[in-house]
């Protein structure tokens, strides 16, 4: 499944990332791609807000924590969204103290910035979240899941 959105404020970013939470079922892993500050973190504020994970205001960029983790609902089931940002990390050695594969719970959506600098990480990954900027102000963003 491969879907095209278009953004033109951080309003309609996280509209999108509320958008794309109707589309996931856990457990599902995605790497987020996109240069520094294109909006990766406001996506995930409308997929937090989307399932009952949280607010806006309690999503914030997990570079330095690593993980951040937030409790919600889908279809009446109780469901994670864990947000990961490996930006910092430089090995696989490093990652593999992260539990990777215990955060990937059947209930889980799990959502990793920078994902895409681990080979372990791509194969894991059930398919890429990937914004682009054309220019200061718009943002393309692509869902492209793997074939189940």
């Amino acid at each position: 499944m491969k879907r095209i959105f278009e953004s033109a404020s951080e309003e309609e970013t996280v509209a999108i990332g509320a958008a794309i939470a109707g589309l996931l079922r856990p457990p599902r892993m995605l790497i987020l791609t996109g240069d520094l500050g294109a909006g990766k973190t406001t996506l995930v504020k409308g997929l937090v807000r989307a399932l009952e994970a949280g607010d806006e205001d309690s999503v914030t960029s997990p570079t330095f924590t690593l993980v951040h983790t937030y409790d919600g609902w889908q279809d009446d089931q109780p469901l994670q969204v864990v947000h990961l940002d490996l930006y910092r990390l430089e090995s696989e050695r490093q990652l593999a103290t992260l539990g990777l594969t215990e955060l990937m719970a059947d209930d889980a959506l799990v959502l990793v910035e920078w994902g895409e600098k681990f080979p372990s990480v791509a194969e894991m990954a059930d398919g890429i979240l990937c914004i682009e900027q054309p220019d200061l102000t718009h943002r393309r963003i692509t869902l492209e899941m793997r074939e189940a």
